[in-house]
């Protein structure tokens, strides 16, 4: 890992704990092992740091995850699309770096305009848009019955959003959370795809 990449992960790991203000760039160094001088080798300050790491973040929520630009391939079936919404709920739960910008977003939200446009993009917009353009790829494809497409993608993730929301507050009680939004998703296909595919 490159000096560059440390300062990221330290500074990710202290902005999620104490937020933006409660983090200084002492603070980032020390825990890089270098010197506050030396920081500023790699990045003009905290600010420079942020907005790399919502840059990075970002990048690596639309690879794995995936957005209402990039949906990815369209589920053939009904098992399928289970186990593809399954796959990215997983991500988004278990993988460090967007469990901590989480963490790190939902604390500062309220405080920054930038912040709260992010926030409810990855649990409002932009998740909604994406299953909404699935969801209608798939009733084109004669998976899904005719419903309003943006009214389902909402009733999928509203609850999955929640859900992972208790996650992070209650990390004891992942396994039962897992389990919960696969049944809910199970249901979603169970009463509004079509019967044939069951």
């Amino acid at each position: 890992m490159t000096t560059r990449d440390k300062i990221l992960n330290e500074a990710l790991t202290l902005f999620a704990e104490n937020g933006y203000d409660g983090t200084s760039v002492e603070e980032i160094a020390e825990k890089v092992g270098i010197k506050a001088p030396s920081l500023y080798n790699h990045f003009k300050g905290k600010e420079d740091i942020l907005n790399a790491l919502i840059d990075i973040t970002e990048a690596r929520y639309e690879e794995f995850f995936g957005s209402d630009r990039h949906i990815g391939k369209l589920p053939k079936s009904k098992e399928e699309f289970i186990q593809t919404a399954i796959q990215r709920v997983s991500f988004t739960m278990n993988d460090p770096m967007i469990r901590k910008m989480r963490k790190f977003l939902v604390r500062e939200q309220f405080r920054n305009e930038r912040f709260a446009e992010i926030t409810t993009k990855h649990q409002l917009n932009g998740i909604q848009g994406m299953y909404k353009k699935i969801i209608m790829g798939m009733t084109n494809e004669g998976l899904f019955k005719e419903y309003d497409p943006e009214l389902l993608a909402t009733e999928l993730t509203a609850p999955v959003a929640l859900w992972i929301s208790q996650a992070d507050r209650q990390p004891q009680y992942v396994q039962e959370i897992t389990e919960s939004i696969e049944r809910h998703i199970r249901h979603f296909c169970a009463v509004y795809m079509k019967g044939e595919y069951f």
